[in-house]
């Protein structure tokens, strides 16, 4: 029997085969994926839905709102902090409180261009101009010492209707619990909470818990003097080791 034929068959064969795999593409070859979507490092992430998704959604809500946080989808929040500090507290955090700083100059995993994008973004996503219309707000931060003596009355003016007459919350319907409210005196709840933070929500309220913003719930707004001494009297139901039954030597 002749060779020849059946070497034209194998050279066929490999030809055949040398074809398809040019057509595969030699990074199959290696194992490698062939084209497909890019996969983007997390530095050259840039669009604030997935940079928001990936680093604040989960305390803030995925909408801004109804998380352990803050909310940020409140324009009065977002107005009386500003792009300036929501820039600088995304950048370094809040010191004694859960905000972790995310720049990586302050030893976070976001470039300082991601950083901007998410303090402008959320500016863009949240703010309404029209919201403080006509009305100055408190400023964010304090401006002055707080007295306690005169924050607990201040309190009682103010708050005490909703969180009880010493902060300890209120029941709400026996039979439904609608309307109950905690502790904002609880050990806990106050050393896992900065003063700033405290200050933010007299301010700003918490409208997707129904709580009302500094001019919503008395006859006359609060002061900047009044919501400083409400949060000293806050503070000072502070403790130095909550949850601990004995105090370390």
């Amino acid at each position: 029997m002749s060779v020849v034929p059946h070497r034209l068959k194998v050279f066929g064969t490999l030809m055949l085969l040398t074809a398809c795999l040019a057509t595969i593409g030699c990074s199959s070859i290696h194992g490698r994926p062939g084209p497909g979507p890019e996969v983007l490092r997390p530095d050259e992430v840039l669009d604030f839905p997935t940079l928001y998704k990936q680093n604040c959604a989960a305390c803030h809500g995925a909408n801004g709102k109804n998380g352990a946080a803050i909310a940020l989808a409140n324009p009065v929040y977002v107005a009386v902090a500003g792009e300036q500090t929501i820039h600088q507290t995304i950048t370094k955090g809040v010191p004694g409180g859960l905000m972790p700083a995310f720049a990586r100059s302050s030893g976070g995993s976001l470039t300082d261009k991601q950083v901007t994008i998410l303090s402008q973004g959320i500016l863009q996503q949240w703010s309404a101009p029209d919201q403080l219309a006509g009305v100055t707000p408190p400023p964010y931060a304090a401006t002055s010492q707080g007295d306690a003596n005169r924050g607990q009355q201040a309190y009682a003016a103010a708050c005490a209707r909703c969180h009880g007459a010493d902060g300890e919350g209120t029941p709400g319907d026996p039979k439904t619990g609608a309307g109950k409210l905690g502790s904002i005196v609880n050990p806990s709840y106050l050393a896992l909470i900065s003063n700033q933070d405290l200050r933010s929500i007299v301010i700003a309220g918490r409208p997707d818990e129904g709580m009302p913003d500094w001019r919503s719930d008395s006859a006359q707004p609060l002061t900047d003097q009044q919501i400083t001494d409400i949060i000293a009297w806050l503070a000072s139901k502070r403790i130095a080791e909550p949850g601990q039954p004995y105090h370390s030597h």
